[in-house]
């Protein structure tokens, strides 16, 4: 199938920041056959033709940073900190089953795709004992609503009696974790160019995994060839932890593990100093930026500006959504740029670097900017559709701006792979008033399991 997208600004967020005013793009199957000024050329036939006027085009948007199943406890612990706010959770998701997992994968994937997202992480980590497949729950979730997918086998290891954080019943035996780990890649990786699913390692934290799964998972992960992921220094009681067990700071903790190079990509990093931040650079360790959940917490706001002079890859998650309840990635391009000057004047993160946070950085992150995160010919057909002229953003002369500054509203048009995601800022691949009633029923259910315990 060929479609062709005329009258429309692209920002096309290559690597010389190429815009046009008024472009075309054309898309051959699943891959970007052409990019340009003006109307497409005439021997461009096309099964489709899409009038784009009053829209800018980009790229899709890549979530570096998510806990879908949190999609089913959202609104709780709405004033506690991070291990205030883990304390009060660990014991509910000790409930979860697969087909709340379903249910919670099915919301969160759905609210991203209409936010313009065509490419999603899962970090999940919590993997209770007769809970069903919860993995292959979230990838068949992911199917169902059409985006590219890179679930994180998460784990822990390291529970209260030995001096962690979660209790010890949402923790599993490290020698079955590594296990999981490897059959996790078996079923679901997918190595092959333009593939829908592929699969990182991701232990949770320091305060919740043992170093020894931390030196192992990552000679996994590297023998098998798939991405680490884990989270870092999101707050000074993380830091507390690491000076009191370890003797070290969060990222000295992870290099003595081999755990920074350019096939990590690490969540939050709010609390690192100057040398840090060169560090992230040199190895090129990725980030993934939440500042949305970051504020929800009180956490702090991420070295981002410093962080992406280093050259270090940073990306945009919206992170589990019981601390981000809305759950849409377009807004994090607005809250990144805001709190980024906040922290460093309003020079600090322009329109185009937030974008390019949510696109190409992204795809940094995940190792897919061979094919992802630009629109180039060649590149696959991952592309958002945005209305820029309506009420919220009719009058802004720079196209970048009405999306980044302006209010934020539903994708027009996303496409993945070539096929249609959402269309006319409605999801097409699953009735969403049906997504929100399995939400509805799951987020009850697991409550009411919740209760039965107490």
């Amino acid at each position: 199938m060929r479609t062709v997208i005329e009258g429309c600004a692209i920002a096309t967020v290559d690597a010389a920041g190429a815009e046009h005013r008024d472009g075309h793009l054309v898309v051959d199957g699943d891959r970007i056959a052409a990019v340009g000024e003006g109307r497409a050329p005439e021997q461009a036939e096309a099964t489709r033709r899409i009038d784009a006027r009053g829209c800018l085009a980009t790229p899709g948007l890549v979530n570096c940073h998510h806990h879908l199943y949190q999609w089913a406890t959202r609104g709780r612990a709405q004033q506690a900190t991070l291990f205030e706010w883990l304390a009060e959770l660990y014991p509910v998701w000790a409930q979860i089953d697969d087909e709340i997992e379903w249910a919670a994968a099915r919301a969160g994937l759905a609210a991203l795709a209409r936010s313009g997202c065509s490419t999603s992480t899962d970090h999940h980590y919590v993997f209770p004992a007769g809970a069903g497949d919860l993995l292959e729950a979230e990838v068949a979730a992911a199917g169902s609503i059409g985006v590219r997918f890179h679930p994180c086998r998460g784990s822990m290891d390291l529970g209260r009696s030995a001096g962690g954080l979660p209790p010890d019943e949402v923790c599993e035996d490290r020698d079955e974790i590594l296990a999981s780990s490897e059959v996790a890649i078996d079923r679901f990786h997918d190595p092959a160019p333009g593939a829908m699913v592929r699969v990182a390692l991701a232990p949770c934290s320091p305060f919740s995994v043992t170093s020894e799964l931390m030196v192992e998972a990552a000679e996994l992960a590297r023998r098998r060839g798939v991405r680490l992921h884990t989270h870092l220094a999101e707050t000074l009681d993380e830091e507390a932890f690491c000076r009191e067990r370890f003797g070290v700071r969060p990222v000295d903790y992870l290099d003595e593990r081999g755990w920074l190079g350019d096939d990590v990509w690490l969540a939050h990093c709010v609390h690192l100093d100057g040398v840090e931040v060169r560090r992230f650079g040199t190895t090129g360790t990725g980030v993934a930026h939440c500042p949305s959940s970051n504020a929800r917490l009180g956490a702090g706001i991420a070295p981002v500006a410093a962080l992406c002079g280093a050259g270090a890859p940073v990306g945009l998650g919206v992170d589990g959504a019981a601390s981000n309840e809305a759950g849409v990635l377009n807004v994090e391009l607005r809250e990144a740029l805001l709190f980024a000057r906040l922290a460093g004047g309003p020079a600090a993160l322009t329109a185009r670097r937030a974008l390019e946070l949510g696109t190409i950085n992204g795809a940094r992150c995940l190792g897919r900017d061979d094919e992802l995160g630009s629109l180039e010919p060649g590149k696959l057909a991952d592309v958002a559709l945005w209305r820029i002229d309506g009420l919220g953003h009719a009058g802004i002369d720079d196209p970048v701006a009405a999306l980044v500054l302006g209010p934020p509203r539903p994708v027009e048009l996303l496409l993945v792979g070539g096929r249609a995601v959402v269309e006319g800022a409605q999801l097409r691949t699953a009735d969403e008033a049906e997504v929100a009633r399995e939400i509805a029923r799951a987020s009850g259910r697991l409550a009411e399991k919740v209760e039965a315990r107490l």
